[in-house]
């Protein structure tokens, strides 16, 4: 049984509409879009920031390194000498080994020395980077940096010694001292150094946590811890300016040591004579010096003291202005050319990772593409194509769905046009080789051109123009030129037609054929009476020749409930069809009986045709069979008739 695609068998696809967008070729384009330039951003974002903060850092130690050593080095130079006019040795070498543009300034800004030879003072920032007074470190720029006192109120330089400078001699004579007591302690196996301060005055240190303490107390350094002659000097002079201090606050004297740690002394000199007379003869208690609020007022008149001390042995206070050698003084940085390689490395590395993804989503989206080209190629070259796989219901898995689809009906539309070029050689070859028998025959003289003669070649004529007519009928109808002239049509009356052009037909072969009466009146119908009449004469003969002698063919027209189409159905008691074939009895050359003999049926167009006629007039036609009780037909025809682009 040879199985073909009838005419209204409309195949369509289970995937439908277009795909969500999570599985679609546009999510999957953007999804990876998104993910390379985020990985591609967020790569570059953090290599910008990491290199860029590690140089900035760095950087930014660079400088304020170079900013602590210049500030250090002319506080140290301010703390030893008490002018500025040899200071520009010292600025241009800082200058050089910094690569900073430096510039000193009276507290009136004006120039004392300039690395870059002269700046005028309207060019200078409004703030000063530092101002370089030893009498008042900048605790913030000399931070860390060894000899500045930890006391929060005092904040003079270290090597602002003052009078407290040892000449030469007191220096030889305490480095013999230190030196001694050194040798001492590595007797006892303690490492000790002499570190000198900035007066010239040695001290011995102990080196590790190891050192013994029963040599510690064996070695004395009584003789090297007295002040030398210069040192009381100084300490008494700075002492007597402690003390003034004290006095205008009314609190005891103080003795201070040489390490500027103080003893309690005489109490206040400045007492009228009744209030000391009364104290004379009942002492009063004496104000303690020792607590928090008296330690803080006798360091703050040390410090005031020392600094009235050292006034005249330092610099006067100036302006350090700081910048780069462009003149601003917020230097710019360079990347380094490890830094310049980091970046370029990583860039290479993400451009590499970039154009493999790319790659790899390119690949995978045209590997269907490249399946569907060769199959294509196949279809164009005349070769059996093979289904596509599809493999995801995105547009390309929809797109290899569809070709799949096409190409089985470009198959099967081949199978059938073989099938029809087949049938028909075979449709005409019957009659055309009766004709040609029969006038060989007579040309032979073997049969007399009698009227039984006639008789027969005009009957394989007729036979052969109905074919020829069938064909051309269907051909009309697939190339939508099938003319069409409706007007009203009374359904009863053209079935009364159909039936009695096919009583004589089917009473001879013992058929009854009659017309039902409708239960209600069937509404004037818009049709083609010519067409319709061919469409309902087909089913009638085709019921005619399935329907053996004693059975009925029952024609009947009725309308829908909506009131919108007529129905007509052709109903026989004849074999009917099985459930296998009735799908395809409407194909073009298809019978149930393959022999194709002209006594069990026709060429097989005829059903064919019915159901391009219904078409025609915007209905359809559908069958249906039980094998051995009998089939129906049914016409299904608007009302309205058919649309005006099916009338040409």
């Amino acid at each position: 049984m040879r199985r073909r695609r009838t005419d209204g068998d409309h195949r369509t696809s289970p995937r439908t509409g277009r795909p969500p967008l999570r599985k679609s070729l546009r999510g999957r384009l953007l999804g990876v879009s998104v993910l390379v330039a985020t990985c591609s951003v967020a790569a570059t974002a953090w290599l910008a920031v990491q290199t860029t903060s590690g140089a900035i850092k760095q950087e930014q130690g660079q400088n304020l390194a170079d900013d602590t050593r210049i500030y250090d080095t002319l506080l140290g130079y301010a703390a030893t000498h008490s002018r500025w006019d040899g200071v520009d040795a010292t600025v241009h070498e800082l200058a050089r080994t910094t690569g900073r543009h430096i510039t000193l300034t009276t507290q009136a800004r004006r120039p004392l020395a300039d690395s870059a030879g002269h700046t005028p003072a309207a060019t200078l920032p409004a703030q000063a980077s530092a101002t370089v007074d030893p009498l008042s470190v900048d605790t913030a720029l000399a931070a860390g940096r060894t000899g500045t006192s930890d006391a929060a109120a005092d904040r003079i330089d270290a090597r602002a010694v003052g009078p407290f400078r040892l000449p030469a001699a007191e220096r030889s004579q305490l480095r013999a001292l230190a030196e001694r007591h050194r040798s001492c302690l590595r007797t006892d196996g303690v490492a000790a150094d002499v570190v000198v301060g900035p007066s010239g005055r040695p001290r011995v240190e102990t080196v590790g946590s190891g050192a013994d303490a029963s040599g510690a107390v064996k070695c004395t350094t009584d003789a090297l811890d007295r002040p030398t002659t210069t040192e009381r000097k100084a300490l008494t002079a700075l002492t007597r300016l402690t003390n003034s201090c004290l006095e205008r606050q009314s609190h005891y004297r103080v003795d201070l040591a040489l390490d500027l740690t103080w003893q309690q002394g005489a109490r206040p000199a400045a007492q009228d004579k009744a209030t000391e007379a009364a104290r004379d003869a009942a002492p009063a208690p004496v104000p303690a010096v020792t607590g928090v609020e008296g330690d803080r007022t006798v360091a703050s008149c040390v410090g005031t003291a020392r600094r009235e001390q050292l006034t005249s042995y330092v610099a006067a206070p100036v302006l350090l202005f700081i910048g780069d050698q462009g003149g601003t003084t917020v230097p710019g940085f360079d990347l380094s050319p490890l830094n310049t390689a980091k970046i370029a490395g990583v860039a290479a590395l993400v451009l590499a990772l970039t154009v493999g993804a790319s790659v790899l989503a390119g690949t995978r989206l045209v590997r269907p593409l490249y399946a569907l080209t060769g199959a294509a190629q196949r279809m164009k070259d005349g070769r059996e194509t093979q289904p596509v796989p599809v493999t995801t219901d995105n547009e390309i898995g929809r797109l290899a769905a569809a070709f799949n689809d096409m190409s089985a009906h470009r198959t099967r539309l081949e199978e059938q046009r073989k099938a029809m070029v087949s049938d028909v050689a075979h449709e005409l070859r019957t009659p055309l080789s009766t004709i040609r028998g029969w006038l060989e025959a007579a040309q032979d003289g073997v049969a007399e051109p009698d009227p039984a003669f006639i008789d027969s070649l005009l009957e394989e004529a007729v036979q052969l123009q109905h074919l020829i007519d069938d064909l051309q009928d269907l051909a009309a109808a697939d190339a939508d030129t099938l003319r069409l002239h409706p007007r009203p049509v009374r359904v009863e009356e053209l079935l009364g037609q159909v039936a009695a052009a096919h009583h004589v037909r089917a009473e001879t072969v013992g058929v009854t054929l009659s017309v039902a009466q409708p239960a209600a009146p069937v509404p004037e119908l818009a049709a083609d009476p010519v067409r319709l009449r061919q469409a309902v004469a087909n089913l009638v003969s085709n019921a005619i020749r399935h329907t053996g002698p004693d059975g009925t063919v029952t024609l009947r027209a009725y309308a829908t409930d909506p009131g919108d189409e007529v129905i007509v159905e052709v109903a026989d008691t004849g074999s009917g069809i099985s459930a296998a074939d009735l799908p395809y009895v409407f194909d073009r050359f298809w019978r149930a009986e393959k022999s194709r003999n002209r006594r069990t049926g026709g060429s097989g167009l005829g059903l064919s045709i019915v159901r391009k006629l219904a078409q025609a007039h915007g209905g359809s036609a559908t069958a249906a069979s039980t094998e051995g009780e009998g089939s129906v037909f049914t016409l299904r025809l608007p009302l309205a008739g058919p649309a005006a682009a099916d009338r040409p």
